[in-house]
């Protein structure tokens, strides 16, 4: 793209200033349409190092109400953000809805770096990229709008404001190593950088190249894009997304109602035994996953009073307390309802080493929001792929994924219920809400089927815990979780 680039005619300077009030006067009338229609905008910026990207974000927030964006420098990732998947520390970053967010520099920036200092090609080149393409399309397809610049300079100009900032003692700090390097290998840099911009140019978040020579002519041409594409954003809010096809092989799961219950007990005595011996198996195991970094993420999903939270204890009971973390997912808050669904469940994923137990998950886009009407149709028929995607981004990161869905039967979960209903100290476990819920078994078991069916993929696939007899279903669970981490660690 870059070598192909032509720089569109810089126009008069009297035309530059009327074009530039016409677009910082749209700019901020559109600011206020965003707010109304709640659309999230985050915006990214890339070039070459002193090409004005910190500069520009700053004349373009001068058009928006300080209320309503937010500016982040991606410097280098953080030690923390180093043990945690690529996207952690971008995702983090996204806007609410009616919001936006201003990155300098971002993926583009930290992918080429690797590839022209650590050497990231072949395969690892190509999943990184798919991840990135993933990760923007996930976004458009969800309400957001991604707009993308490379500001471009030349090599000449690049040294020219180098000399400039490196003659004066308050601007030197901001010339590093790498961007002088950069422009003694700007050739080889180019190459790469246009490789990228190849890679990762999207119908739905393309790359817009500024010619980044004249400083008023490059605002110019970032606010009237800006403008361009917040005009066709509106006027698209409402359009369907295609639902994409699954590309992940699946394993086969059988339908809740063919799921054998009956017989599946352990006698008490056998119960303590094999819970004793499979937990200091499982301490053991805790800390080699720790020796070798390993993320671990356990996931539980299942029926109302099936047993998730006695499971659960049983898991935790032989884990060190400072490399575990439960997450009980209830409703979304405010600020997560108005971002990417998978947002709350990114900014919860364990460090390297360290294990993150969710109880409720990311597969309620697919229950409780498909029946409760708390998304569209296309939005939920589109979250089986996306969540493979997810669970494909964990995969490669290094994740052992376990997902567990916890099984009853409709009079077991009644004979619970009624035992809770009756019982004062239990009286807490059921509310009106769970009763509501056992009037769609039907409805809530055909959707299971559906997301047992299209979400059981090889890498991640799903373990039914028959759970009658809780003891049986905790016994199960923890030999799956030992299985599972001695063939990672394996």
């Amino acid at each position: 793209m870059l070598k192909s680039w032509n720089p569109p005619e810089m126009p008069e300077k009297e035309e530059i200033a009327q074009r530039l009030d016409k677009a910082r006067g749209k700019m901020y009338e559109l600011q206020m349409k965003i707010k109304e229609h709640k659309i999230p905008v985050l915006v990214l910026f890339e070039g070459w190092s002193s090409a004005g990207k910190g500069s520009m974000i700053g004349k373009v927030i001068k058009n928006i109400d300080p209320r309503f964006f937010k500016v982040a420098t991606m410097s280098a990732p953080t030690e923390d953000e180093l043990r945690r998947p690529f996207l952690y520390r971008y995702m983090r970053q996204i806007p609410e809805q009616g919001k936006f967010t201003f990155l300098d520099s971002g993926w583009m920036e930290e992918t080429t770096k690797e590839v022209l200092e650590d050497g990231l090609s072949g395969e690892d080149y190509e999943k990184r990229i798919d991840s990135i393409k993933r990760f923007e399309r996930q976004l458009t397809d969800n309400g957001y709008l991604v707009v993308k610049f490379f500001m471009h300079i030349s090599k000449d100009e690049q040294a020219k404001r180098m000399k400039g900032l490196l003659s004066g003692e308050d601007t030197q700090w901001r010339v590093q190593k790498f961007d002088q390097w950069q422009n003694e290998h700007y050739g080889k840099c180019e190459k790469v950088y246009d490789r990228y911009l190849k890679d990762t140019n999207m119908s739905t978040s393309p790359w817009y190249i500024v010619d980044a020579k004249n400083k008023k002519w490059a605002e110019l041409q970032v606010l009237e894009t800006l403008v361009s594409n917040i005009e066709v954003g509106l006027q698209n809010q409402m359009h369907s997304v295609p639902i994409l096809q699954n590309v992940f092989p699946l394993v086969k799961m059988p339908k809740l109602q063919d799921v054998e219950l009956e017989g599946k007990v352990i006698e008490e005595e056998e119960y303590r035994k094999e819970l004793k011996e499979l937990q200091k198996r499982l301490r053991e195991l805790h800390n080699r996953v720790y020796r070798k970094r390993v993320p671990v993420i356990i996931t539980y999903e299942g029926w109302d009073a099936a047993g998730k939270g006695g499971n659960i204890k049983r898991i935790t009971g032989a884990l060190d307390p400072r490399g575990f973390e439960v997450h009980p997912i209830a409703s979304p808050e405010p600020h997560e309802k108005a971002r990417h669904y998978l947002w709350r469940f990114w900014t919860r994923l364990p460090k390297d080493g360290h294990i993150a137990i969710f109880d409720r998950t990311w597969y309620g886009r697919v229950m409780v929001e498909r029946l409760e009407g708390f998304c569209s149709e296309n939005d939920w028929k589109r979250a089986y792929n996306e969540m493979n995607e997810f669970e494909k981004e964990l995969h490669d990161w290094g994740a052992v994924i376990i997902k567990f869905w916890v099984q009853i039967d409709k009079d077991t979960q009644l004979e619970r219920f009624t035992d809770r209903q009756n019982n004062p100290e239990k009286q807490w476990k059921i509310t009106d809400e769970d009763w509501r819920n056992r009037e769609k078994w039907d409805l809530y078991e055909d959707a299971v089927n559906e997301m047992l069916k299209k979400t059981s993929t090889t890498f991640a696939p799903w373990h039914i815990l028959e759970s009658v007899d809780k003891k049986y279903a905790r016994i199960k669970a923890l030999k799956i979780v030992i299985e599972e981490l001695e063939k990672a660690l394996d």
